[in-house]
């Protein structure tokens, strides 16, 4: 797998080459139910103004750089998009230091392989990409870090992709608190569960669904269930309960030191090797928000990034398992 790691400040030359590249795969994921299945670019716009109006400015700066078509500025409103399932685990490490540590499991024939780093409206941010400006998990200059998982529910509904609200979150938030409030009040098109954990070591998962209010929980683990298991066949194919009392047990009970813990997530049963049925572990992120760090990890491989000192560049990764 090849990964790349970009920084610009602004919007500009190197996004809109980005775009270019990623777009035309894209925009076959974003046709696949039919163009009559996404909402209008009014409707889109509206209610990217409605629910986080802050990045309107930014949105429109965007779709110039796309082209300015309209399915293109369709597309990056994440508004409404087609379903897509993922797995992933992801929890808070409960040492002096906080630690938020991920694996990412999904297509890796659906994935940006990016970290890009922004100062967007004068906010540093630096993430993992998803749709060209979105995040499945990244930090910002505030000390502040994201992560998602599929919640693990079949209801799809109105509301946005989820990295877009993870970027918005990123864009706009210094604390777990504020973070929290974001996290109630976005709708979001299918079900999520959102970790955070900023540079004071105070952190939330919020349970995220299109058809029911936000919950709010101290939860430092996350997989892919909510409050209980309701779409069984894929809780049982992803082993979302016996990857979060894995964790649970880790945290709890063995109270493994840092780089113990982290090393259990390149390993069954947290890793997963189902590159076939869209759901393996295309990489391990450890976040250290109070340095402004992440940390790419692979079995054999680790790749450093900081956001006060990032360096562009590429590495071709092998992942065990993917073709």
């Amino acid at each position: 797998m090849y990964w790349r790691a970009m920084s610009e400040d602004q919007p500009g030359p190197k996004w809109a080459g980005l775009f270019a590249a990623y777009w035309p795969d894209y925009h076959a994921w974003w046709l696949k139910e039919g163009e009559a299945a996404r909402p209008t670019y009014a409707q889109c716009r509206r209610a990217l103004v409605k629910h986080m109006p802050e990045m309107a400015p930014l949105y429109d700066e965007l779709c110039t750089l796309a082209g300015g078509s309209d399915h293109a500025a369709r597309f990056l409103s994440f508004y409404c998009p087609p379903p897509y399932l993922s797995a992933c685990s992801q929890a808070i490490w409960a040492g002096k230091e906080p630690v938020m540590v991920r694996n990412y499991d999904y297509n890796p024939n659906a994935f940006d392989a990016m970290v890009l780093r922004t100062n967007w409206q004068g906010r540093q941010v630096m993430g993992t990409s998803d749709g060209q400006w979105g995040l499945v998990d990244g930090v910002n200059d505030a000390g502040l870090s994201i992560s998602l998982t599929f919640g693990g529910r079949r209801v799809v509904g109105e509301g946005f992709g989820v990295p877009l609200i993870l970027r918005y979150v990123l864009q706009t938030c210094e604390t777990a608190q504020e973070a929290g409030e974001v996290l109630s009040r976005v709708p979001t098109h299918m079900s999520y569960n959102v970790t955070v954990l900023d540079r004071k070591r105070n952190y939330l998962t919020a349970m995220m669904a299109p058809d029911r209010p936000a919950v709010i929980t101290r939860a430092a683990v996350a997989t892919n269930h909510q409050e209980s298991v309701e779409w069984i066949s894929h809780a049982r194919f992803t082993a979302t309960v016996e990857r979060e009392r894995y964790l649970l047990q880790r945290l709890r009970l063995h109270r493994d030191p840092e780089e113990k813990f982290i090393g259990a997530f390149l390993k069954p049963p947290l890793y997963s090797t189902a590159f076939n049925a869209g759901f393996g572990t295309l990489y391990t992120a450890v976040y250290r928000p109070r340095k402004r760090q992440m940390e790419l990890r692979w079995p054999g491989t680790t790749w450093a990034l900081s956001l006060s000192d990032f360096t562009e560049g590429a590495r071709q990764v092998l992942v065990p398992g993917a073709a």
